[in-house]
Parts: C-alpha cells; sequence; structure tokens
C-alpha cells in the first residue's frame, strides 16, 4: 500500500510568491512555520519550529496569493513532493515540499468572526462590543410564539 498525505497547520513566514506559467497556470509558493513542544530529558519544556515548503496551483493559488501575507495561520493538506535540478555550480540541488491540494485560511486578524468582510493590511484588532445576555430564571415561563425561529 502507498499513501502519501500531509496535513499542517502553521503560520506563513513570508507574503506567498505568485506567478503565471507560459500555459496561464497560476502558481503560488510560500512557507509555513509550524511548532512543536516537547519536555526534554531534564523535563524542560522545549519549542522546535519546522519550516515547510507549500505550492498552490490554480484558483486556490490566486485566492492565496489575495487574501493571506506574512503571518496569516492556515490549515492546509497535500501531498509532499521532491523536486531536483541542477544548479549554476553543475551541483545537483533538491527540494522537498508540500504540493497543496486543500487549504482554510484563519481568523483575519482585526475581524469579529471568521466569515467574510474586508480585509486591511495592518489595521488594529477591533474591540467586540460586549452583548447584554438576558438570564431566563427557571420558574419563567416562555411562549413558543416569543422563539425567533
Amino acid at each position: 500500500m502507498n499513501f502519501n498525505k500531509a496535513i499542517i497547520a502553521g503560520n506563513l513566514t513570508d507574503d506567498p510568491e505568485k506567478r503565471v506559467t507560459d500555459s496561464g497556470t497560476t502558481v503560488v509558493n510560500f512557507s509555513v512555520a509550524t511548532n512543536r513542544f516537547f519536555s526534554d530529558s531534564s523535563g524542560e519544556r522545549q519549542q522546535r519550529t519546522e519550516y515547510h515548503d507549500v505550492v498552490f496551483f490554480g484558483k486556490t493559488a490566486e485566492n492565496i496569493a489575495k487574501y493571506l501575507s506574512k503571518g496569516s495561520s492556515v490549515l492546509l493538506e497535500g501531498r509532499i513532493q521532491t523536486r531536483s535540478w541542477e544548479g549554476q555550480d553543475g551541483k545537483t540541488r533538491y527540494n522537498t515540499e508540500i504540493v497543496g491540494q486543500n487549504i482554510q485560511f484563519g481568523p483575519r486578524e482585526g475581524s469579529q468572526s471568521q466569515g467574510g468582510g474586508n480585509r486591511k493590511k495592518n489595521s488594529k484588532p477591533q474591540q467586540k462590543k460586549e452583548e447584554e445576555i438576558p438570564v431566563i430564571e427557571e420558574d419563567e415561563d416562555i411562549d413558543v410564539e416569543d422563539i425567533p425561529f
């Protein structure tokens, strides 16, 4: 049996790099940092950061270039692929990357929900308005007609 699947959640280390191939396909490359926390042999908490090169194609690549930037959080899945090429010095170079298949964008900075809305770069997070939640006493009767759904 063969299986090649990578699923990671992390943050972009830089803005995505977008380009268009000669055939008109949009390609976007970016790197995602993930953190691993563990205790070493002396019991001290440690953190290790891994960096993953990622590539997406097509309409998804266009949306990534449009909506994501350095620091954006993402959850993505794809397959691991290693490419090789000959460098200018004649040596063979290798790059292992995740070829993305699905992606979920994390919450936007300054958004009040994970839904839509306009994104402004370098905007300050908005304060959430505190909403008063009515308290219903146990002995209070509720009329079904008062329920809005």
